[in-house]
Parts: structure tokens; C-alpha cells; sequence
């Protein structure tokens, strides 16, 4: 099987879907449904490595393999490092984004530390970094990075759609919310595709890749547990 780059879209393409249908079943406007982003993502994201498992399988691979996975090959030195670059580059991208659109260099929607249940919100702190890595990484550069010989390509296009799945995560339709999503995660997911093509060692991003989406989640925890943190949040 080949042409697993012409998978690239679908993730944007299924979080627009499921949020509409879900606010459309549910009777709730997509600015209510929003926060209920963390548990469709992790749905999602299982749905998303399962459908690379297939994939890989149908192409002869295991999921390792489409990732090109290597045990042994990463050293501390390395995982830290790509785990820093991953934090100032997505925390500079960010802001921004938020001077650009918002005129606000802090601007962060409050939709993404939304409260919700709690126990959902203690779920969420495993499996989301988790889900998120091995579903985002494996589709972007397993069948992006890895699949495009084009050098340039191989990098701006991977990248392209890696940072317009979060315009749709979650999905609101404000033009200047999706701008803003979609500027806050380039820079990041082109530095991460470049490095990939460069190394094409997947688990050095994984890590830090797993760490901001770790942070998220406990901001999510935190608003879930203490009444009026959230307030306050959106207050800053």
C-alpha cells in the first residue's frame, strides 16, 4: 500500500466532523461542546493509532517501522534537548500568535482548560500526552516525513497539516481562533518535521511532544478540582 501521505488531512477533517455532529446531537452550540476537546482527542487518537496500525500492517510494516523506531539509538542528552527546543519554541510560537491575532502575547483560549468531570479529567492525564504522541507523530511523520522524497516537501507538508488539526481541536468557527491556532503550532511542527527529517529518530520528540500535552491536561485537572480556578484563569 502505498501513498500513506495522502492520509495527512484526515485527523482535521474527523475533529471538525465530530464536533459539529456532536453539537448537533447534543442540541449545545460548538462553543459549549469545546470543552469536552480532551476526551474527543483521546478518542480520536486511539482511533487514529489503530488506523496506523492497519495501515503499516497493509504496507508490509509494523507501527515502529513507520515511525522508524530504532531501540537504543536515543541518548538522554538527546531527549532533552528536542524536549526543551519543543517548549520554547511552542511557548515563542504561542505568543505570537496571540501578539498577531489578539494584540496579546498571553492570549491562550480558555476553552483548552475548560473544567469537565473529574474523573474524565484524571483519565485524561495518562492517556492524552500518551494517545496524542503515538497518533500525531506516527501519522505526521511516519506517513508525512517519512513517505515524501521531496526534501522541502517532506517537511512543509507534514508540517502544514500537523498544525491545522488543532484549528479543529477543539472546533470553534471564529476565522480569527483559527489563525490563531493554526500560527501558534507552525513553527513547532516545522522545526519538529525538519529535525525528524534530518535524524529520523520519532522518540525524542514523542517525549517532548507528551510533556506539553501532559502540562495541558493537569491545567485541566486543576480547573476540574478547585471551583473558581478557572475564573481566575480566563481572568490573567
Amino acid at each position: 500500500m502505498k501513498h500513506l501521505s495522502f492520509w495527512l488531512p484526515i485527523r482535521s477533517i474527523a475533529f471538525l466532523l465530530v464536533f459539529i455532529v456532536c453539537a448537533g446531537l447534543s442540541g449545545k452550540s460548538l462553543n459549549e461542546t469545546g470543552c469536552w476537546w480532551s476526551f474527543i482527542a483521546v478518542i480520536l487518537n486511539f482511533l487514529t493509532i489503530g488506523f496506523l496500525v492497519f495501515l503499516a500492517k497493509r504496507n508490509g510494516q509494523s507501527y515502529w517501522q513507520l515511525i522508524n523506531y530504532q531501540k537504543g539509538k536515543t541518548t538522554w542528552k538527546q531527549i532533552v534537548g528536542v524536549t526543551l527546543l519543543v517548549l520554547v519554541i511552542g511557548m515563542c510560537g504561542m505568543y505570537l500568535a496571540g501578539f498577531l491575532c489578539y494584540n496579546n502575547f498571553l492570549y491562550a483560549p480558555p476553552v483548552m482548560i475548560a473544567p469537565i468531570p473529574k474523573a474524565l479529567a484524571i483519565v485524561n492525564v495518562v492517556l492524552l500526552p500518551i494517545t496524542t504522541t503515538f497518533a500525531e507523530d506516527g501519522l505526521y511523520l511516519g506517513c508525512g516525513v517519512n513517505q515524501i522524497k521531496n526534501k522541502y516537501a517532506a517537511i512543509i507538508i507534514p508540517a502544514f497539516f500537523y498544525a491545522l488539526q488543532h484549528c479543529f481541536i477543539p472546533t470553534l468557527l471564529d476565522g480569527k481562533y483559527i489563525v490563531y491556532r493554526f500560527l501558534s503550532f507552525l513553527p513547532l511542527t516545522l522545526i519538529l518535521c525538519w529535525y525528524y527529517y534530518r535524524k529520523r529518530n520519532p522518540l525524542p520528540i514523542m517525549v517532548g511532544h507528551a510533556l506539553i500535552d501532559l502540562a495541558t491536561a493537569a491545567q485541566i485537572v486543576a480547573t476540574s478540582f478547585v471551583p473558581g480556578l478557572y475564573q481566575t484563569m480566563c481572568g490573567l
